[in-house]
């Protein structure tokens, strides 16, 4: 096994060389580097991580903490990380939440034990306890998806505007009550979404009716009671929006079994596209998250803060867009539907009360 010996001596240099060139602890002329790398490449030279943890003090390591990894929006996030973290020689380890707490605290304690150079949170509704665990020991972190105030950086989508965009879209329609099946209670993407959804009612003149928010508590068992609720209500909704994808299954799953049918006997439009929405009979009017934008947004700005401990922190938000499909109603697709404000109303529909 070729060693940091045989690497300075193909490429002509000291093993000091070698150590700076691979440990990034002083600058190196880039012929000289080039050499230093082009050894490695030759010989097959693995570096030891941990002696140069020991000489860097940093693992070149990053630590993830999201629920429900299998969903698919967070999958998508996690693509994100991994090209980023890759793409600058960073390595990463996963561990999952749960929404819970207590188990959150956990499981960045082990990451923070395990020597990751920083991790990247989607905290639970009440991170409290892990405020207060990375404050104590100036851990670098972002929080991405999810906002905890602005003394820390973060990155997530937009999630007011596109929801009052989404009903728009139905009150434009003609669509009077319009439900709202909202995530889990305390999550800023919950309380911004529910924010959205009062507004776009307010936009078009339409009373906010508590009956028709319910809280599918951002899983699909939830969403499929929270319809059965919204279906049950003495006027019920002739349009739902479903507060992200896993909710959205569960709503189809309760229309499904209330045997009724999407959009003829109602319209539905969901926050979060997924990658088989538009396999759907109807195909799903949907809000598409920047999901791996987010991802590798978290990277940079983590590493950032690893080079730049003093500077402010910074709250990114980006962008979603508007997919428009046939579940609102809609005869045949139309183009994605223009950024928020103003909306021009479709003609030749008549009014559903």
């Amino acid at each position: 096994m070729a060693t940091m010996v045989d690497v300075a001596r193909r490429a002509g240099v000291s093993v000091a060389t070698v150590s700076h060139v691979l440990n990034e602890t002083r600058p190196v002329r880039p012929g000289t580097r080039k050499a230093v790398l082009d050894a490695i490449d030759d010989l097959g030279y693995i570096p030891n991580t941990l002696a140069r943890s020991l000489v860097t003090a940093r693992t070149r390591s990053i630590g993830l903490a999201v629920s429900a990894i299998s969903n698919p929006y967070f999958t998508e996030i996690l693509q994100g990380v991994e090209a980023g973290a890759l793409e600058r020689g960073y390595g990463l380890l996963i561990a999952d939440p749960h929404d819970d707490p207590a188990h959150e605290l956990t499981v960045v304690r082990l990451l923070h034990e395990r020597r990751v150079d920083g991790v990247l949170v989607a905290p639970s509704a009440e991170p409290t306890g892990l405020l207060e665990y990375l404050d104590r020991r100036e851990i670098p972190a972002v929080f991405l998806d999810r906002l905890v105030g602005d003394a820390h950086d973060q990155v997530c989508a937009e999630n007011a505007r596109p929801v009052e965009q989404l009903v728009d879209h139905l009150a434009d329609l003609g669509h009077l009550r319009i439900g709202l099946v909202a995530g889990l209670p305390g999550l800023s993407t919950t309380t911004e979404r529910i924010a959205g959804y009062r507004a776009g009612l307010e936009r078009h003149g339409l009373t906010f009716r508590p009956g028709l928010l319910a809280e599918g508590h951002s899983e699909a068992r939830g969403a499929e009671d929270a319809v059965h609720r919204l279906l049950a209500s003495p006027e019920p909704p002739t349009a739902i929006i479903t507060a992200n994808n896993a909710m959205t299954i569960g709503a189809l799953r309760a229309l499904r079994t209330a045997g009724l049918r999407v959009p003829d006997d109602l319209a539905l439009v969901c926050f979060d596209d997924f990658s088989w929405a538009d396999v759907f009979s109807p195909g799903l009017t949907a809000i598409s998250q920047p999901s791996r934008e987010v991802g590798a947004t978290a990277v940079r700005l983590l590493l950032e803060r690893l080079e730049n401990p003093g500077r402010p922190p910074r709250t990114v938000r980006l962008p979603c867009a508007f997919v428009h499909r046939t579940s609102c109603g809609c005869v045949a697709e139309a183009p994605d539907r223009p950024p928020l404000p103003g909306t021009p109303g479709l003609a030749g529909k008549d009014p559903v009360s």
